[in-house]
């Protein structure tokens, strides 16, 4: 078994690793958390302790369990128990834990009133299974509505934009590469 002071000194080099694979900055994340640049800096190079006041927003920042930040033992219970994440109208249920690499969501769409005049693009991939309702999918010059068992995959470099013509909640496994999650769930 590890001692205290271990698990203490690596947490450090786990918050940079988090905040790396994420592509932040330290004034990002001091401005999502609260926790000033140099406490934020000072924690991930060892010269401060973490504290739970501290930690707690940090996990949360970084969508991962305060577990993960600590290197807890496993409890053996594989289960995943994410928070629901409401963004712009949409509930994004995390699927997986680790943070960084591919992400998987369920992602549940309220009727909207149609695509914006500029559509979104940003570096990254994505992966979409409507799982039931009705998804419109706006692809460049493309105009599709996918229904509950079909699936699609585009590069998000192309000018799109996802929503649900109604009348009912549309749901939609969603798997992301880091730059689509940061797109979709982090702005």
């Amino acid at each position: 078994m590890r001692d205290f002071a271990d698990v203490l000194e690596a947490v450090g080099p786990r918050l940079r690793a988090a905040r790396l694979e994420r592509g932040a900055t330290l004034a990002e994340l001091a401005e999502s958390t609260g926790i000033s640049v140099s406490t934020l800096s000072r924690l991930e190079s060892g010269q401060r302790k973490p504290t739970l006041e501290l930690l707690l927003p940090l996990a949360r920042a970084h969508q991962m369990p305060l577990d993960e930040l600590v290197d807890a033992p496993e409890t053996g219970d594989p289960r995943v128990r994410s928070k629901p994440i409401v963004r712009h109208g949409r509930t994004y249920l995390p699927l997986t834990r680790r943070p960084g690499g591919l992400q998987a969501f369920k992602v549940i769409f309220p009727q909207d009133e149609g695509p914006p005049s500029t559509l979104a693009t940003h570096e990254g991939y994505e992966w979409l299974y409507v799982l039931s309702g009705r998804l419109r999918l706006v692809l460049g010059d493309q105009d599709l509505v996918l229904r509950a068992g079909e699936v699609v995959e585009f590069d998000t470099r192309t000018p799109h934009w996802l929503g649900n013509p109604g009348p009912h909640p549309v749901e939609v496994l969603a798997l992301f590469g880091p730059q689509g999650e940061r797109m979709h769930v982090r702005t």
